[in-house]
């Protein structure tokens, strides 16, 4: 195999470098979620394992194919295309996955909801993990505020003076007088979406970028 033209070996090179920076924000966005992933699969949100595969896949493959394209060696080039070819194939599987996975997601997500709210005052260790979400998300009640009964938490308190935010307290309730408007079910529903938007673009864009 010939030598790799200049041009053409720094741009190879600095696409990697791009992608393997891509992959250490991958991972640092996967160590940050994972202080919320209990709280968001105890709600029905989706484990965060797969995250970690993928960031640690980008950030391998982009470390490999900036020294095949440094040191130019026929068997670390190979390696490089072979993992791009398998990371093409499996890039267009988790999409097509987090496709269909959004869909059962969004449709069985109150239903989860209305059950996990049924439980928050007999489970403490759900009832805890709703309050600090409460207080991080500016929500209240996983479905409604009604969910804790007729004592509502602190944490549900709302002191913003951001219009929309807060509501009154339902009557017949004790508690704090404002109380943030949005339940949390419509958070997590949120970040979701948000979620499966950025996996499904991830996916695809590097599956186009094997590709090519």
């Amino acid at each position: 195999m010939g030598k790799i033209n200049g041009c053409l070996k720094c741009l190879f090179v600095f696409f990697n470098v791009l992608f393997a920076i891509v992959g250490c924000l991958l991972i640092y966005g996967s160590i940050k979620s994972t202080a919320h992933s209990q709280q968001m699969s105890a709600f029905g949100g989706p484990s965060l394992g797969w995250s970690w595969v993928v960031a640690i896949g980008v950030l391998g493959i982009s470390c490999l194919g900036i020294y095949a394209g440094l040191s130019e060696k026929p068997i670390a080039l190979k390696i490089f295309a072979g993992f791009m070819g398998i990371g093409m194939v499996i890039m267009m599987i988790f999409g097509i996955i987090t496709v269909v996975t959004r869909n059962k997601v969004k449709d069985n997500f109150q239903t989860i909801a209305a059950d996990v709210a049924k439980s928050i005052k007999e489970d403490k260790d759900l009832k805890g993990m709703l309050e600090a979400l409460q207080a991080s998300a500016q929500c209240c009640g996983v479905v409604k505020p009604e969910d804790w009964g007729n004592e509502i938490p602190d944490s549900c308190e709302c002191k913003t003076t951001y219009m929309g935010v807060c509501r009154s307290k339902p009557q017949g309730m004790n508690g704090p007088t404002q109380i943030y408007k949005k339940a949390c079910s419509d958070f997590i529903l949120d970040v979701l979406n948000l979620v499966f938007s950025l996996a499904m673009g991830l996916f695809f864009a590097f599956a186009v970028t094997a590709v090519s």
